[in-house]
């Protein structure tokens, strides 16, 4: 049950903190932003409730929980070490003493569960260093994640993962990425793309993950410098429990008892523990590579460690006369981007395949490569020279490009379709897979009412060789890619509650003592309740009067005078003091 000198005092305390402080408060009690509360008294009963409460102490570390349990069984104030967090989230008195609340709800919790109000000893000595064969096996494992990731930035900035309502990634975005082997399963679908967002490489936005300015860049670093940026960003976004605030954190080993009272928190630390195996940073014992030692103690990670067991980049590939491309160990990453432009990656491992079509062709050139351009950047990669059967598709590509060219028309603004080819663009008239653009033939041409780049689109998909033309006739490359967005720093949370908070703030600023005066009438009337009011006669004598609170209203408080068995009426600027019946 509240405490009604607790509800005053935090109350008070509440009142008197700045906006963005109080913000933050109701933030780490989950206080909704469209709370309906009315002032500091409103809010000091909501956070002094037992379900607040019972909730403000599952998310507390054991070292909390243990200070507040001592504090409740010994009636004491709370170790002065533990003092600062506990006051932040309203728990404690001014004197350091849990409020009374608190202390019932400790009292019951450490009944139901005394383990977590116990000490577990020390966090134990540092993970074990991981061997030769695990440290080899975690950075492969770290190289095969940091490809699958830069596969979904790089595939996200032409097409956007969609989501669900729910936020997860729909059922066909995660079939496609399975079956194009860009990652096993959900699970590390999942885990990717926290970690991608951790790092800002990706942010959601609507119902799409968008590629961000970060994330195009971190595209185009190392394999190294991939793997340090996000492993960084992991361990910043540790959870306050298992992180020091000089950035280390607790061996993983300890990390599955440090928030004893949340039940979701073993699924929460399988998680994070799975996302560092998979990155490299664990072994799945547990032990730690040589590159992570410094990372858990608050530095850099060490990169060189792990780059030393990584294969080295190489610039060169072997082009085959089967149209596929064979590079015998992972490509730099701006050659493996723009070769990915013009043929389809088949495998992804330390030797990646590459296969050259007449789509994948047609494709590039119409994202603006030529013929001599696609010559020159293979001549230079290649081993082997350019076999003549690649060389021959690419001759026939670019000869073949162009034949179709989408326009607008100036005059009526439908959309152009033009060739050379009249037997082509009879074709196109009646592939029944276009039968949505609604093709019309006039004057040796086919027009449109659908938008220029969605009839480019069309065409391409269905591998006519379409160009987009301006209003000059100009070739003019369209491009699926979506542009990158400008992932700000993560805004602080608490914002969204200071609207709420500088509300409170303002209510605080009158009488204070009426206000909480005011408050207990309303309450007593509420409960009908039977209290002991003070009044303040005109003589200057004060007198009580035991009522059962039935109204309140213009100023005056109406009750039934036990004593006296009549109704009386009684002005509030009189009442003085109010009290429940002992």
């Amino acid at each position: 049950m509240t405490d009604t000198s607790d509800e005053r005092a935090l109350a008070t305390w509440l009142t008197g903190l700045e906006p963005l402080d109080l913000a933050r408060l109701l933030l780490r009690r989950g206080v909704s932003a469209n709370a309906p509360f009315r002032d500091g008294f409103d809010v000091a009963e909501g956070l002094l409730d037992a379900a607040s409460v019972d909730r403000a102490l599952t998310a507390l570390p054991r070292s909390e929980l243990i200070a507040l349990g001592d504090a409740v069984r010994q009636s004491a104030a709370v170790d002065p070490a533990a003092r600062p967090a506990l006051r932040d989230l309203a728990l404690l008195r001014a004197d350091g003493r849990p409020f009374a609340a608190v202390a019932s709800a400790v009292a019951h919790a450490a009944t139901a569960r005394p383990s977590a109000f116990a000490p577990v000893g020390t966090t134990g000595p540092a993970p074990a260093a991981a061997d030769a064969a695990e440290s080899a096996a975690a950075a492969e494992r770290a190289a095969a994640s940091v490809g699958a990731l830069a596969d979904l930035v790089s595939m996200s900035l032409d097409q956007p993962l969609t989501v669900t309502a729910a936020g997860a990634v729909t059922a066909t975005d995660r079939r496609r990425l399975v079956e194009t082997h860009v990652v096993a399963d959900g699970d590390e679908l999942d885990d990717l793309l926290a970690l991608g967002a951790a790092t800002r490489l990706l942010v959601r936005a609507g119902r799409e993950w968008r590629v961000t300015e970060a994330g195009e860049a971190w595209l185009l670093g190392s394999a190294a410098a991939r793997w340090t940026a996000v492993a960084t960003s992991w361990r910043d976004a540790l959870p306050a429990p298992v992180r020091a605030p000089d950035g280390a954190f607790l061996p993983p080993d300890a990390w599955a008892v440090e928030r004893p009272l949340d039940p979701d928190w073993p699924a929460t630390v399988a998680t994070l523990r799975r996302r560092a195996v998979r990155w490299g940073l664990l072994t799945p014992t547990g032990a730690i590579p040589a590159w992570t030692t410094s990372l858990r103690r608050g530095g850099d990670p060490d990169a060189s460690a792990l780059a030393a067991l990584l294969p080295d980049e190489i610039d060169a590939i072997y082009l085959q006369a089967d149209l596929t491309a064979i590079a015998p160990g992972p490509l730099t990453s701006a050659l493996d981007l723009r070769l990915r432009t013009m043929a389809t990656r088949e495998s992804r491992a330390q030797a990646s395949t590459y296969r050259f079509s007449a789509e994948s062709l047609s494709a590039a050139v119409a994202a603006g490569e030529t013929a001599a351009s696609l010559r020159t950047f293979l001549e230079t990669l290649s081993l082997t020279g350019i076999p003549q059967p690649l060389a021959y598709l690419i001759d026939q590509v670019a000869a073949r490009h162009g034949l179709v060219r989408v326009g607008t028309d100036a005059a009526t603004g439908r959309t152009r379709v033009d060739s050379d080819d009249p037997q082509l663009l009879d074709t196109i008239a009646v592939d029944q897979s276009l039968r949505a653009m609604g093709f019309v033939s006039a004057d040796g041409r086919l027009t449109s009412r659908i938008p220029r780049d969605a009839v480019y689109w069309g065409l391409a998909d269905t591998r006519y060789p379409v160009v987009a033309v301006d209003a000059d006739g100009a070739v003019e490359p369209l491009h699926r890619r979506r542009s990158v967005v400008q992932a700000a720093l993560p805004s602080d949370p608490a914002t969204a509650l200071l609207p709420l908070a500088e509300a409170l703030r303002a209510s605080g600023d009158g009488d204070a003592d009426a206000a909480w005066l005011e408050r207990e009438l309303e309450q007593a009337v509420r409960a009908r309740a039977t209290v002991v009011v003070a009044v303040r006669l005109p003589d200057g004598s004060a007198r009580e009067f035991t009522l059962e609170a039935a109204g309140l209203g213009g100023g005056r408080l109406r009750g039934r005078d036990r004593a006296a068995d009549i109704e009386r009426t009684l002005p509030v600027s009189s009442i003085v003091g109010v009290r429940p019946l002992p």
